[in-house]
């Protein structure tokens, strides 16, 4: 999955409900022109999206994007409990829909419930700021269901070559070898070398310019250093070899990303 269309995305919830239904309710044949996503708690309901008939229960999850035409109703011997998030993309008209079946099956973990749970009680009780707290909270609970969808399609990191990772995001700057990085995890750097190519589609050391890249043109780009100053605040003592490897990475110069 490309993740990287969503990392500019801010939703802004318009609409939330804490639905406990009665065994009666319904919610009429209509084309939503917003993003629709339901939890279920508890009970059973019929959703029909596109005419296409789907029974949520405890623990499914749904999601209707603009341009559906969606209606429902409970299920009258165990209507539903269920919490419903109706939002936009905020800024200019964004198509973007989010990477999730109608319905997803289990989608309840610990941590998405609370967060659901402390949106509830920020919305209702409407303090001051509540919207912007709301907004983060509910941003959050987008990018943990994105992470989980993520990870279904990419196997997990093994556990040692995320520790190298957080060793060279620390270390970036410093003098560091494969043997360093093998030591750490108390692997032969060979077969590091092979399970961080396996696990990342790139090597140590392409990783390790690639953060370090990443960090020069953030520091460039705020102004205050020069070229050579900042090849060596990140880890670069020859200044031609820096730009050849930001060009390779960025397409540019760092001089380009100078302010």
């Amino acid at each position: 999955m490309d993740t990287s269309k969503y990392e500019n995305l801010v939703p802004k919830v318009f609409l939330f409900v804490d639905r406990r239904c009665f065994p009666d309710w319904e919610i009429g044949r209509s084309l939503i022109d917003f993003h629709d996503l339901t939890f279920i708690l508890e009970g059973q309901a019929d959703y029909y999206i596109n005419g296409e008939k789907f029974t949520l229960k405890a623990g499914d999850m749904l999601y209707a994007p603009p341009g559906s035409i969606r209606e429902a109703q409970t299920c009258k011997e165990s209507p539903m409990h269920s919490y419903a998030f109706n939002f936009f993309w905020e800024g200019p008209d964004n198509p973007i829909r989010l990477p999730f079946e109608t319905v997803t099956r289990n989608w309840r973990t610990k941590e998405i419930l609370e967060d659901i749970r402390e949106f509830s009680h920020v919305w209702m009780g409407k303090q001051p700021l509540y919207r912007m707290k709301s907004r983060a909270i509910f941003q959050l609970i987008v990018y943990r269901l994105l992470s989980i969808a993520h990870h279904h399609q990419t196997p997990i990191l093994d556990p040692r070559v995320h520790k190298v990772m957080a060793y060279i995001m620390d270390h970036y700057a410093e003098d560091v070898t494969i043997a360093d990085l093998a030591q750490g995890v108390g692997l032969n750097p060979v077969y590091l070398g092979k399970l961080f190519k396996q696990n990342t589609g790139l090597t140590c050391k392409e990783f390790m310019n690639k953060v370090r890249v990443n960090n020069a043109e953030m520091i460039l780009s705020a102004g205050g250093f020069n070229v050579s100053e900042v090849a060596e605040h990140c880890g670069y003592h020859d200044v031609a070899y820096f730009s050849n490897v930001f060009k390779n990475i960025k397409g540019y110069p760092p001089s380009s990303a100078l302010k």
